[in-house]
Formats: C-alpha cells, structure tokens, sequence
C-alpha cells in the first residue's frame, strides 16, 4: 500500500529535447539554480566552504549573486567570476577551455555538477541534475541560505555519524572506522540511502533520525489536543505521523461531563490537518499523516466520503482498518456490526457489499481511502503480546504500535545487476548486512522527539529495509515488469531480503543483545535464534531517495518513459528513464520526434519506431494490469515483515468495479493493504496527462434514504445509508 497519492508525476510533452555530443544521447535539461563554486583545492577562507566549478557553464549561473553570496564569505570573487567567465576575459579563457578540454583533468564538481563525472574521491556513483536540485533543496547543509556541504560531505557526515554510536556498545576505535567507512562507501555509491530525516539530520544539530510515527489518539479533549502536541513536535523534526482516530465515540454521542453530544472523529480530523498545514517539517518538508478508521465505527460512512470534498483533509492520507469479519459478509452478501468504541454497545448494522462499494468509488473519485487489512496486520505482528497496532505511518508500509518509530533504508537493485545479466547477489548479500547493521546504529543514535517514543521503539527495535529501483533491475536483466519471470523473481528477491537481513541481525544480537520484548515475541514461540530487531524488513515509496539515487521508486513499475516530475514545493523536474534512453541511442531509434511520441502515449508500447523487443521490456503502470499490479505487491508482501507500499495505478478510464476487483484480489493473495489511485482522478498529482472530465451535477437526494448526497469526480454518496455510484 502506497499513500503518496497527494503528489503524483505527470507524463507530458517536455519542451526541449537537447542532444548532448558525447556520450550521444537525448537530454531533458531542467533549469537549475546553481550554486557557484570554487575548484579543486581552493576553500573560501576560515569557512571552509569548499565549492567546485562548472567549467563551461558560466551563462547558466547568476553571476550577481555569486558576487554577493562569496563577498559575503571573503572569497577572491573577480577571480571566481572570471574562472566561470564573467570576467573581462571570460569568453577568452571560455574558448581556451574549449581548446585545452582533452588535456585537462576531469573537474571536480561539488554541488552542481552535470551529467557525470565525480562528486569527490569518494563518491562512486554519478549524481543526476535531478538528483542535485534535490540534494541542495532539502539535503545539503546551509549556512545564511548558502550551501556548505557537498554530497561527498553529506555522506560522510551522516555515516560518521551513525556509526560513532558504536562506540557506546564496546567496539573498538578501528571497528567504527571500518563501520563508518562501510556506512559512507554504500550510500556514496547510490547502492543504499536512508530515510530522508537520516539523510537531513544525522551530525547535525536536530538530530532526529527516524522517517515516521504513530501517536494515539484517545477518547477526551485532553487525549485529543494532547495528540495534535505530540504530532507537531514530531513533524517538525521531519517526521510523518499516523493516527488511528478508532477510540473516539462516534458523532452525537453523549458527553458526559458536559451533557452536550460529541462531534465525533472525522470533525476532530480536521484539527489534526489544520495544524499539520501550519508547520514546515524541520525547514525541509510538509506534514504527512495518515488517518485510520475502522470499518465497524459508527461514523465509517463519513470517514469514507470526506476527501469527496478536495478542501478537506489535505495533508492526510485515509485509509479503513478493515476486519476479516467484514470481507467475510462482503463476500457472503451479508450485514456486518457497528459498534460504538465507547461503549462496545452495537449501534447498527450496514450492507457489507455496499460499504465496499462505497470505498471503491470514493477511491476511484479521489484516491482515498485505502484499505488496511487490520486482522492481518496483527496476527502476523511479531510483539503482538505487546498490544494491538491501530495504525501505520503515512505511507502504509509500517504497521506500529501507539508511540513506535519506524528507521527505513533502501538498497537500489538495479544497481546490482552484472553481466550475464544477472543479479551480483553476494555483494547485495554483503550490502543487506551493512544497511541491518546502520539501522540498527540509528535506533541508539536517534534524538527522539518524546520520551515515549524512544521507549516505545527501543522496546521492539524494528527497522526497515527494503528495495527501489525495482523496474530498472528487470529492464536492466530483460524481464518485462508485467511478466511470469518477474514475479518468480520478485519472490527471489525478496525471500533473500529477508533471510539476509534476519541472519545480520542475529548476528547483532550475539554481540548487542535482542530487542528487550523478545520473550514472548512470535520469533521467540517459534523456536527463532535471538534477533536484534524485531522486524527487519519492508518495502517503502522511496519518493525523494529514489531521486537522489537516479533510480525507479519502490518496487513500482516506470511510471512513464519521458514525463516531468512535480515536486519540491512547486518545482519541476524532467526526465527520460536513462536505460530506455541508452538503449535507443545505441540501437538507433532515439529521436526528439519518438520521445514526443512517447510522452503523448504515455508508453512504448503500439508506437512503431520502438523494437517490439524493447515495447515488452519498458512497460509503464497504466499498460499493466490490475491483477499484476496487485500480484507484484503480494509477491513482495509473502516475505516482508510489515507490509508493503505500491499504488496500484489506474488508467483515467478505469471503473470503480476495476477498483473494487483490485482490493478483493489483494486481500486474497495475502496483501496487508492496498493502494488504488485513478489517473486523473485528484488536482496536483505528480505526475498528470490529459484534460480533466467537468464533475458531475449533484442529485438533490440519495434515491433510497432521501439523505442530501456528497458529489465529486462524477461520484455520488450517501453518508446515511452507504448508497454510492460513480461515472
């Protein structure tokens, strides 16, 4: 289950189309904001600021604000300048580059280097302008607006400080070193990078490490308003939040202290969304929140139907906490219980199919809400004797108790592919054991938020890796996404995840010690050596580490082959897929003229100039089918320890009984929870092609019960009796 549905990429025609005269091949070239820099060896007096040149490239850089940024530091700036050609002499020493490029060493470029070449004598792997619009506008640390790292820098100081933990668990000065140049070696070389709080926060003054987060929310003013405290101190640190709203009595219930009714959980919502829009998650990035209902609370209907409205709710995700009793008159038929949280008393009974439908085709209108599958979710939870989980963080793919943290990596799989090809699976062997051991260090070296948290995520130690880059490892080895072999090895993949990573942390549990509630954990019942972590895997959305890393997100399909990326705040970021690209440059077919095609198509496949070879092996998510989307997730899900994120994305001209048949097959495959979202279906996606259908006029009334209807996206719903059509 994926949720981040708010942003969404968006395949359209790009603009221009550069050719780029060696290696040969097309370019989307986006328009950056360089940050000017120094060459090799210079520093910028007592700041230390180290800042490389873009040889070549004077024209592309604000030359007046380089002036006044490095006069601000006390650097030489005619001299900068002229280096970069805005000096008298500038397009002179220009035309000398041009004719002494062959015999100059390649030029070490720190902060905005294009297209290749080397980030530093340590960074292995080349970093995208992509990649680097997005390091400087979230990652990179500053000073007064300035940029002040370098990415070479920023891997070393998150890895320096991870592994210093170390020393508080009795390893030796030459132990930590090797960890910590382990730690820098693999996120250098893009094979694996945290969550983005590990990436922004580690060495610095913040210090929360940690991706996401479950508060409670109790029934009373107090546990409410508590609730928004807690989530506001967490996001902005950075961290995402999840809340199950369950507890809360349903909407005109009586309060007793007061006499009056309550207002119930969905108005109480909303306070949680107007605080998250007030805050700026450590400088870096906006609140995200999920919110969890379940299925037999009294205000379910309710819950279902308010993203119907686009005003409401905006900075959460939605998902039903669905029960196995449910699926169960679902499928039968039949009515299913409400019940009030307050009281345990029954309240009334609703049509189980109709509710099913109901979520469909909100989710069809809006993309919320989600399903999690609750009953699944905690009899496959290895601390259930710790109690029950009511929630996930934001994006679905970790189930936690109330006050749990989740610590999240992701190794990059396409990376890992050799010749043959093949997959180089004892280094990905040996990379799975570093990134369990750098988890493992960040559950010490975090600076939590709350007290109850650091207890709460200490108790259970649980991290989180996964995988991304998913799509580019099958095209790389020539398996098509939508194919027999990719699921076959997307059960490969991930049972070698989870035994690898469960024998490191065996293997830190004979030095460390086990997670502190492993007697009576599920591993502990059944005859497991002891762990260090009580979960060790799980399958993120990977959204902005995936940039960094030049890579596909989680374990989705392409999106598309040529499309502009929304993010950042408004920023647009426009890409080619790089493999398909390469391939077509050195079969022959590149073309501006296809890439257009490809971008008004959305795909490869039925376009002519495309080998039939290569249409099979580049498929994109709206040429795949519902039932592989979903077979693909319950692949991955059978060996992952929390569950999985992945949208299941549809086609504009999907129906809502294409929704509906999408989670009913998630449920039976064994999935924890699902994800569908309609292309075109919300505003500001990150991802949009095509003009948007005008919403359908409102019916004065629901047909069966008179109730006054919700309308949306050609969608109508009663909130009183769960009647619902869409299209």
């Amino acid at each position: 289950m994926c949720r981040h549905r708010g942003r969404r990429v968006v395949a359209v025609k790009p603009r221009q189309l550069q050719v780029e005269p060696a290696p040969r091949r097309w370019a989307l070239v986006p328009r950056l904001r360089l940050e000017p820099v120094l060459g090799p060896g210079d520093r910028a007096d007592a700041h230390g600021v180290e800042i490389g040149a873009r040889i070549g490239r004077a024209r592309r850089i604000e030359i007046r604000r380089l002036r006044g940024e490095l006069g601000l530091l006390g650097v030489d700036v005619e001299r900068v300048v002229e280096r970069l050609g805005g000096g008298a002499g500038g397009e002179r020493e220009q035309h000398d580059q041009r004719a002494g490029e062959r015999d100059r060493p390649p030029t070490r470029c720190s902060v905005a280097c294009s297209g290749g070449g080397s980030y530093g004598a340590r960074v292995a792997a080349t970093l995208t302008e992509n990649s680097l619009a997005v390091l400087r506008a979230r990652y990179l640390a500053r000073a007064d607006g300035v940029v002040m790292e370098t990415p070479e820098q920023l891997f070393r100081r998150v890895a320096q400080h991870v592994s210093g933990i170390e020393r508080l668990l009795g390893y030796s000065a030459q132990e930590v070193a090797e960890a910590a140049a382990a730690f820098e070696r693999m996120m250098a070389a893009l094979d694996f990078l945290p969550n983005s709080p590990t990436l922004m926060n580690a060495g610095r003054p913040l210090g929360q490490l940690a991706a996401c987060f479950v508060v409670p929310v109790d029934d009373s003013t107090t546990g409410v308003f508590q609730a928004v405290g807690w989530a506001a101190e967490i996001q902005k640190t950075g961290g995402g939040t999840g809340f199950s709203f369950s507890r809360l009595r349903p909407a005109g219930d009586l309060v007793a202290s007061t006499g009056q009714h309550a207002s119930g959980p969905v108005s109480l919502m909303q306070v949680f969304d107007v605080a998250t829009e007030a805050i700026k998650q450590g400088g870096t990035r906006r609140g995200a929140n999920m919110g969890m209902l379940r299925i037999d609370h009294p205000d379910i209907l309710e819950f279902i139907a308010i993203k119907l409205d686009p005003t409401r709710m905006r900075n959460f995700n939605l998902s039903v906490a669905v029960t196995d009793d449910f699926m169960a008159a679902a499928h039968a038929g039949t009515s299913y219980d409400l019940r009030n949280p307050r009281t345990g008393e029954l309240t009334g009974k609703l049509d189980a199919r109709r509710v099913l439908d109901a979520i469909a085709n909100a989710a069809w209108a809006c993309g919320d809400p989600g399903m999690v599958f609750i009953d699944r979710v905690n009899e496959q939870h290895p601390a259930r004797h710790l109690g029950s989980i009511e929630s996930t963080n934001p994006c679905g793919e970790v189930p936690l108790l109330p006050f749990e943290a989740c610590n999240l990596g992701s190794i990059d799989v396409g990376r890992f592919v050799i010749d043959g090809p093949a997959l180089d699976w004892p280094r990905l062997r040996t990379t799975i054991h570093d990134a369990v051991r750098f988890l493992d260090d960040v559950i010490d070296a975090n600076r939590y938020p709350l007290p109850e948290i650091e207890r709460a995520t200490k108790t259970t130690r649980k991290i989180g890796l996964g995988v991304m880059g998913w799509a580019d490892a099958l095209a790389a080895l020539g398996i098509a996404y939508d194919s027999p072999d990719a699921l076959r090895l997307a059960h490969e993949v991930a049972k070698f995840l989870e035994d690898e990573s469960l024998a490191a942390s065996a293997a830190l549990a004979e030095r460390r010690g086990a997670f502190p509630s492993w007697t009576g954990s599920r591993w502990e019942v059944a005859g497991h050596r002891p762990l260090r972590n009580a979960t060790t895997t799980t399958i993120a959305p990977t959204g902005t580490i995936s940039i960094i890393a030049g890579c596909a997100s989680g374990i989705e399909p392409l999106y598309a082959l040529v499309y502009r990326r929304n993010v950042l705040d408004g920023a647009v970021l426009s890409e080619i897929n790089p493999a398909f690209q390469r391939i077509a440059a050195e079969r022959g077919f590149a073309s501006p003229t296809l890439f257009d095609a490809i971008a008004a198509n959305g795909g490869a496949r039925g376009l002519a100039e495309v080998p039939e070879d290569i249409q099979q092996r580049f498929p994109t998510a709206h040429e795949i089918d519902v039932g592989t989307h979903v077979r693909m997730q319950a692949a991955f899900q059978r060996h992952v320890h929390a569950a999985v994120s992945k949208t299941i994305n549809l086609r504009h001209d999907a129906t809502p009984a294409d929704v509906k048949a999408a989670y009913e097959l998630a449920y039976e495959l064994g999935c924890k929870g699902i994800t569908v979202y309609r292309d075109g279906s919300r505003e500001g996606q990150v991802l949009v092609s095509g003009p948007r259908p005008a919403a359908a006029a409102a019916a004065p009334s629901c047909p069966e019960c008179g109730s006054v209807l919700v309308v949306q996206t050609g969608c109508r719903m009663c909130r009183h009796c769960g009647w619902s059509v869409c299209g």
